[in-house]
């Protein structure tokens, strides 16, 4: 496999529409590695730049060692699965997948040795005969994905290949695409606008916004440690809480202030804080680190708006004179709506942003 590196690649459409911004990170070789945001934040412009679908404004893509931005797309030894299958109706299953291989005039014992290896691996040796239109859309895009492994490229290039599946062939698809990058040992670059495949699927997801990256870590550290406000309310689900506050230093201990509540700082913001008295400060907690009816040191009295089971936890709409903010409650103690209700934040577990950058002031 390969290693894949942009360093400062910008892409700008019809003069001056800024799609990517100097976008530079790095792809490990074997990697998984996922580019998230949100709809027209450039990730699938920056798959299609590594995959000589579009040209480089500026910048320079590297493969290994070798810079590929004046390689055509076919020699680049990359290959892409893309969001709609991309079949051709007329052919058989095992047709599709050899199509490559013909083209680059494999010889017939080698592509049909390729092609039902891919097929095993895949589970759709049974498919190789049929046409697409009698092939359900996860056994469509199996076929997809097997006409990119037959071709042993250095590089996997996936562009939303789950986001015409259903919610519960979607879940299944990722585990065997992830399956199937542990047993290829492959270098994958998948693009989607899902946080949750991104978490699930990636060892290194790249979060853009804009056209700019907002943060490059693994999944662990973007949930728990996000760098900026932007990553904390699109990662997770349902996402992080965001309440402006006033920094107040009481002696040697910074609180926050909002409304009329109090929440005491935890030891590891208080050098960071212990001049910015007056200051405003967003306070970022997750819906699990607030607790139902505790009472004491930071808490928050707050009325419930909606209460939404989902099976083994309820997610509690909670709303205070001119704030609203979401809890995670068990299904024992589940409020009734508009009941009045006790919560406490876990403050060890709370994240700090500048109120104008939205830079994280935690890490």
């Amino acid at each position: 496999m390969a290693q894949v590196t942009l360093k400062d690649v910008t892409k700008i459409y019809d003069g001056d529409v800024l799609a990517v911004e100097q976008v530079d990170f790095h792809i490990p070789d074997e990697s998984f590695t996922v580019l998230v945001g949100p709809s027209g934040c450039g990730k699938s412009t920056i798959l299609r730049m590594i995959a000589g679908l579009e040209e480089i404004t500026e910048g320079d893509i590297y493969i290994d060692d070798q810079r590929i931005n004046d390689i055509p797309p076919k020699d680049r030894d990359i290959a892409m699965v893309f969001q709609n299958y991309a079949l051709y109706p007329h052919m058989t299953v095992y047709k599709n997948m050899a199509f490559g291989l013909k083209l680059r005039k494999y010889p017939k014992r080698e592509i049909d040795q390729r092609v039902n290896e891919a097929a095993e691996i895949l589970s759709i040796s049974h498919l190789l005969n049929r046409k697409p239109k009698h092939l359900s859309g996860g056994e469509r895009q199996r076929v997809a994905v097997g006409r990119a492994i037959v071709r042993h490229p250095k590089v996997f290039l996936f562009d939303e290949p789950l986001s015409n599946l259903d919610a519960k062939l979607r879940v299944q698809m990722r585990m065997e695409i992830s399956r199937l990058h542990d047993r290829l040992n492959a270098t994958i670059v998948y693009v989607t606008h899902d946080q949750v495949e991104a978490m699930t699927m990636g060892d290194q997801i790249v979060v853009l916004n804009e056209g700019k990256i907002q943060q490059i870590a693994d999944p662990g550290t973007l949930y728990h440690k996000p760098a900026n406000q932007f990553v904390g309310g699109f990662i997770g689900t349902p996402p992080m809480n965001f309440i402006e506050t006033q920094i107040v230093n009481n002696g040697s201990t910074p609180t926050l202030q909002f409304e009329n509540f109090e929440v005491v700082l935890d030891t590891r913001f208080q050098s960071t804080l212990s001049g910015l008295s007056g200051d405003l400060v967003t306070l970022g907690i997750r819906p699990e680190d607030i607790h139902i009816g505790l009472n004491g040191q930071n808490s928050v009295e707050t009325q419930v708006e909606l209460v939404e089971p989902l099976g083994n936890h309820a997610l509690l709409y909670l709303r205070t004179e001119k704030n609203n903010f979401v809890a995670q409650s068990d299904l024992l103690n589940v409020p009734q709506h508009n009941a009045l209700l006790t919560v406490s934040f876990n403050m060890d577990k709370a994240q700090l942003f500048h109120p104008e950058t939205g830079d994280s002031l935690c890490l």
